[in-house]
């Protein structure tokens, strides 16, 4: 049962970052539709359980120590092309979002620089990047409990003490410009196909590295609920935060990190206290990206590998002056898109690759 906790807590902390953690991926993808948001809430719920468990599976039945092997495993020569190219430009893409917002923290709570967060964001991720799988994992997990505990506590002050009911919110939620609003046409920007969207770029950010802590493990059992209950777990918070900022969208819609917002507003110092949950979120997100990417290209530990995250940590950290709320805006809906294929290959790959006792019955009869 400690593994399985362990495997659910660190999936959380793969797939909770800087977007969700400050509440902006949240305004975007689910406030932004008012009460519509709420039911695309709660299909993101059952979509994470299902997902989560089946990209867990599969990772654990392929052994994966690389998504790249995984991928073309569970795609076939031409699908596999396709799914693997998508997790590279979103390892990459969300790694530089990450780093952008580590500068948004300091700047909007502290009153400091952007660079100054970017450039302790970037130096610590890489230098934890250099570190073996199994620490990493155990680096991410043991960060994600203290989020949970943050999100229930700012949910339930946010619903008690909501001066508006929703009903006197819901056109101020629906003025907020959604993840999809940059794509325009009505056939897209509605609240189920950003529902899906918000799913399927969540599970290609966290692909990589779920595929990798899953190949890790060999009870196939234990990564499987683990996922489901790390699915489960980002579900019921992706309800919750939606609850607290739409409770709150008239005070909080102008801010780049809107349950930050929230916290200050109760007290100063928990804010910086949930500034300092937020950061590792941001890392956490931040180090799976980098060593993930790092993992498809280099044999993880060898001189190659630091080498590569040295120069593309470096990249992402140029890259990140770009502006926090535009990264997400840019990024997300556009892999969240390409992440449909990564869908399609995981359900297609769970009921064609049989479970490893399944294989050994065929072999000895």
């Amino acid at each position: 049962m400690k593994k399985i906790l362990q495997i659910a807590s660190a999936f959380i902390g793969i797939i909770v970052g800087a977007g969700f953690a400050s509440g902006q991926e949240i305004l975007q993808y689910f406030t932004s539709y008012g009460y519509l948001g709420t039911i695309g809430a709660i299909v993101g719920t059952a979509l994470f359980a299902f997902l989560g468990m089946t990209i867990m599976r599969v990772g654990t039945r392929t052994q994966a120590v690389s998504h790249k092997e995984a991928i073309y495993t569970i795609s076939g020569r031409y699908l596999g092309v396709i799914v693997d190219y998508v997790l590279i430009f979103t390892l990459f893409g969300v790694g530089v979002v990450m780093i952008a917002g580590a500068g948004s923290i300091p700047s909007q709570q502290f009153g400091l620089p952007s660079a100054f967060g970017i450039i302790v964001m970037t130096i610590l991720v890489i230098a934890v990047v250099m570190m073996r799988i199994d620490r990493v994992v155990k680096i991410i997990g043991s960060i994600t409990p203290f989020l949970i505990f943050a999100v229930l506590l700012i949910s339930a002050y946010s619903l008690f003490t909501m001066e508006t009911p929703f009903s006197g919110l819901v056109e101020t939620a629906k003025e907020q410009s959604s993840a999809l609003s940059s794509w325009s046409t009505s056939a897209v920007n509605n609240w189920f196909i950003s529902a899906v969207n918000y799913v399927s770029f969540n599970l290609a950010v966290g692909a990589s590295m779920s595929l990798l802590m899953a190949g890790n493990e060999r009870n196939e059992r234990v990564s499987a609920i683990g996922g489901l209950l790390g699915g489960l777990g980002i579900g019921i918070l992706i309800v919750l935060s939606h609850l607290a900022v739409f409770s709150k969208v008239d005070v909080v819609a102008s801010f780049d990190m809107p349950m930050l917002k929230i916290v200050d507003d109760i007290s100063p110092v928990l804010g910086n206290v949930y500034a300092i949950i937020l950061f590792g979120m941001i890392f956490n997100t931040a180090v799976s990206m980098l060593f993930s990417l790092t993992a498809r290209f280099t044999s993880v530990g060898t001189s190659r590998h630091k080498l590569f995250a040295l120069i593309a940590g470096a990249v992402m950290f140029f890259l990140s002056f770009a502006g926090f709320k535009d990264l997400v805006a840019f990024f997300y809906p556009l892999i969240g898109a390409l992440g449909l294929f990564l869908i399609l290959a995981l359900i297609a790959a769970s009921f064609r690759m049989p479970a490893k006792n399944e294989q050994q019955k065929r072999a000895s009869s």
